[in-house]
């Protein structure tokens, strides 16, 4: 779900079958501004009941975890609500196939355990808001060193010149702002145009897409931003 208001705090579920590592988070994320965390879940299965009832604005996701790992927690809390929240993979390996296969299935972004927590708490706002991809350059070395295998070509005479830009111009994380500028036109055209992009591809987010573009070729990782 996009976060509705700025000026509201994004809530937040943590899911990591560590209890000191929920626990660090949670007590760290709580001291954070913007940011309450409503709860926490111990594998994939307590994950999808605690979203049902807690109906966060995010969802903090480890990807390695018992009963049903944050991958297929991630499809079943997109597909299962028409307003599904925000999921950020948090994990400890950058070039992951688990956190790949993550982003593939719809999550936002991803996050390293290892950052500061004010920059776990950034990526979060960022998901939340849903206006930028998360941490760009590192997602690009993700797939340049581990390439997704594709088992569909990018529908490219779907997409129009401008929404090939466009999407282009998402892979190297800029927001909707930045791309009205960059364009030199309005907010609500670019709107538009993301939103079209999204539709055409069947992609879950700015992410999502952005890894789509990186399978089929259309954008080339190592070339973008």
């Amino acid at each position: 779900m996009i976060h509705p208001d700025p000026a509201e705090p994004v809530t937040v579920l943590i899911a990591d079958d560590d209890p000191v590592t929920r626990t660090g988070l949670r007590t760290l994320l709580a001291a954070q501004p913007g940011i309450v965390v409503l709860g926490e879940a111990a594998d994939g299965i307590e994950v999808l009941e605690q979203a049902r009832t807690l109906r966060p604005d995010v969802v903090l996701m480890d990807v390695r975890m018992p009963r049903r790992n944050g991958i297929d927690a991630t499809r079943h809390l997109l597909a299962e609500s028409a307003d599904p929240p925000r999921i950020v993979v948090i994990t400890t390996f950058e070039n992951d196939d688990y956190v790949t296969a993550a982003l593939g299935a719809g999550a936002s972004g991803f996050v390293l355990k290892r950052r500061p927590i004010p920059q776990i708490a950034e990526a979060i706002r960022v998901a939340a808001a849903g206006e930028a991809i998360l941490f760009p350059r590192e997602l690009r070395r993700m797939v340049t060193a581990r390439p997704l295998d594709s088992t569909r070509a990018l529908p490219r005479a779907a997409l129009t010149g401008r929404e090939e830009e466009v999407l282009r111009l998402m892979a190297t994380g800029l927001s909707n702002p930045e791309i009205a500028a960059h364009l030199s036109v309005t907010l609500e055209t670019t709107k538009t145009h993301v939103g079209n992009v999204l539709s055409k591809l069947g992609a879950n987010n700015r992410t999502h897409a952005v890894v789509i573009a990186y399978e089929s070729g259309l954008v080339v990782p190592g070339l973008v931003g």
